[in-house]
């Protein structure tokens, strides 16, 4: 396959396109930042991969890239879970996404030889958050200001349909791996001062790395696959239970609790991505017949820590 991908130099993109290229396909990388791109990407150990500049949020000479690929993955966006939420950052957050889509569905409508599928990202935070709740791909969506973003975001790849393209929405969980959420939460713990963040009742739902990869791979390939998916393990837990089994992996305790105060100090309104969470159940990703490498968490953080 051919592929183009947005956002290939984060932590899920650049785990993506090793799998892509150790597989002997073809990627496009559409990227901002070409120099630091080519350093994540070297073109002596990476020979199959393409770097193409691109403005995310405007049209251009680099829509052209994506004629004669056979799949795009759009997973550009700005980190939601760094820096508190001003005016300006909630702005930015929505931009790079229902933009940042709308311009990948704009390429794909106009080229000559269209991909046959776009895989675009959204994440759980559609469901809005709730300590009772189970939420599966067909609940509604919630309505604070990650459910909204999540609403315009997938609003936008939904237009890609017109141009006869089939189209799978993946609404990622909390991704664990090298890195991400977990390369945040590991530190305390070396430090002997780990624990659960606020109330610790929050459910945490997530998914390991090489799963998401995956999935991504299986929509690629799979021309059952369309429509939305949850990029989710099928057991979530609570924020008190990830601390305990994270504490477990690491041989350490578990007993050092984050106040919520501290986290809405740093984070402001964005402190909900962590103190307030959702459970959410992959039913659809279930149904296609997907097996999980890493389906409980404990066999996940084993196999990322040690």
């Amino acid at each position: 396959m051919k592929v183009a991908i947005t956002g290939a130099t984060g932590f899920v993109g650049s785990r993506l396109i090793q799998r892509l290229h150790g597989e002997g396909h073809k990627i496009v990388v559409l990227t901002r930042n070409t120099t630091f791109a080519q350093k994540v990407f070297p073109s002596e150990a990476l020979p199959n991969v393409e770097i193409v500049a691109y403005t995310p949020n405007a049209s251009g000479s680099w829509q052209s890239a994506i004629a004669n690929c056979d799949g795009v993955v759009n997973l550009a966006g700005e980190p939601i879970g760094e820096g508190r939420w001003t005016p300006e950052r909630k702005q930015q957050i929505l931009n790079s996404r229902k933009l940042g889509t709308q311009k990948i569905v704009e390429a794909i409508a106009n080229a000559n030889s269209k991909p046959s599928v776009l895989i675009n990202a959204s994440a759980i935070g559609y469901y809005g958050t709730s300590q009772t709740a189970t939420f599966d791909e067909t609940s509604l969506s919630g309505n604070d200001f990650l459910a909204q973003v999540c609403q315009a975001w997938e609003a936008e790849a939904r237009k890609v349909k017109d141009a006869g393209v089939r189209l799978v929405i993946l609404r990622f969980g909390i991704v664990l791996g090298n890195g991400g959420a977990l390369g945040k939460m590991i530190p305390p713990f070396k430090l002997f001062a780990g624990g659960p963040i606020g109330s610790g009742r929050q459910w945490f739902s997530w998914i390991h790395v090489d799963d998401l990869v995956n999935l991504i791979l299986q929509a690629l390939t799979k021309p059952e696959i369309e429509g939305v998916y949850n990029a989710t393990a099928p057991n979530p837990v609570r924020m008190a239970d990830l601390s305990q089994t994270l504490g477990q992996v690491m041989n350490r305790p578990s007993w050092l609790p984050v106040p919520a105060f501290a986290i809405e100090a740093l984070l402001g309104d964005g402190a909900i991505v962590v103190l307030e969470g959702q459970q959410v159940i992959p039913k659809r990703t279930v149904q296609t017949g997907f097996e999980y490498k890493y389906p409980n968490l404990q066999s996940a953080l084993t196999q990322i820590l040690k």
